[in-house]
């Protein structure tokens, strides 16, 4: 396992329990089976991340099946691009493990990679990384910041990132040659019907793909479909958004009334390939799916 000590950036070793360092810097391991490799003094807060009253809100949410969509489909890229070689594959920003979790039992049920594949979630919010170490028990867990990865140079043959912020600096100090990035952003009518109970003038998301030193696109799906929901399944996603603190008491009503709420959802499914120093730049454009 490539950790790396987030103080002093040398490697970590398991014994028993605990990881440590050649500078005798110490992690245990949470009973529930992670690590927690994010030091006080680099959190922002006493407890970063989602509290456990959203995470419980998006585990509601994503259980019900809303974004499996989404989740199969970027299983379905990683099977197609992923190395068949692959050892290492991280999910940053991996939440309660729903993504996590699925990408680990997709790859394993399609045969395609390396056994050895070890599947990594990493997140700042302590409460949703116990949640999902204690759950998914095939994948492996730490909670850590996305800012300054806890893992060596070239370690990852592989990282998803889905809504979540990295430095792209630390995705090309971790990603090995030929390695690939898979990332996941809100498309132009994501949540519009949403956006609109809260906003008089609704912008579409900007579509322009991500440019990364060290990277070539070389995929860009779109996945566009209709969530029909209850009101408390409406409560729970407007919950998971950047836009719930904007929400007025008013609106929670209508939505937690409602019988259904149909609403969009619309992502930008992109994959980049780590360059090599003559790596040729490539992009095919798939259509988009709905």
């Amino acid at each position: 396992m490539p950790y790396q000590c987030p103080l002093c950036h040398q490697p970590l070793s398991q014994q028993d329990k605990t990881w440590k360092c050649a500078n005798n810097h110490q992690f245990d391991e949470a009973k529930e089976g992670y690590v927690n490799l994010m030091p006080v003094h680099h959190k922002s807060s006493k407890n970063p991340g989602d509290n456990k009253e959203m995470m419980q809100a998006r585990r509601a949410f994503l259980e019900a099946g809303h974004y499996d969509p989404l989740r199969a489909k970027v299983v379905e890229k990683l099977a197609t691009l992923l190395p068949e070689e692959a050892e290492q594959l991280l999910d940053i920003g991996c939440g309660e493990g729903y993504y996590t979790s699925g990408i680990a039992d997709g790859l394993t049920q399609n045969h395609t990679h390396s056994p050895s594949l070890t599947v990594h979630g990493l997140d700042i919010s302590k409460v949703a990384v116990r949640y999902a170490a204690k759950r998914y028990k095939q994948c492996h867990f730490c909670v850590a910041s996305s800012h300054r990865l806890p893992f060596a140079d070239q370690s990852l043959d592989g990282v998803i990132r889905i809504y979540a912020p990295c430095k792209p600096e630390e995705l090309k100090r971790t990603i090995r040659p030929a390695g690939i990035l898979v990332t996941v952003t809100p498309a132009a009518r994501h949540l519009y019907q949403l956006k609109e109970l809260i906003y008089n003038d609704v912008r579409l998301h900007d579509m322009t793909p991500e440019t990364l030193d060290g990277f070539s696109l070389i995929d860009d799906t779109q996945l566009h479909y209709t969530l029909t929901l209850s009101g408390a399944e409406a409560t729970a996603l407007m919950q998971m958004t950047p836009f719930a603190w904007k929400t007025s008491e008013a609106v929670w009503q209508q939505l937690a009334d409602s019988e259904t709420f149909d609403c969009e959802a619309d992502f930008a499914i992109r994959v980049y390939h780590r360059n090599e120093d003559d790596a040729p730049e490539c992009l095919s454009k798939s259509q988009p799916e709905t």
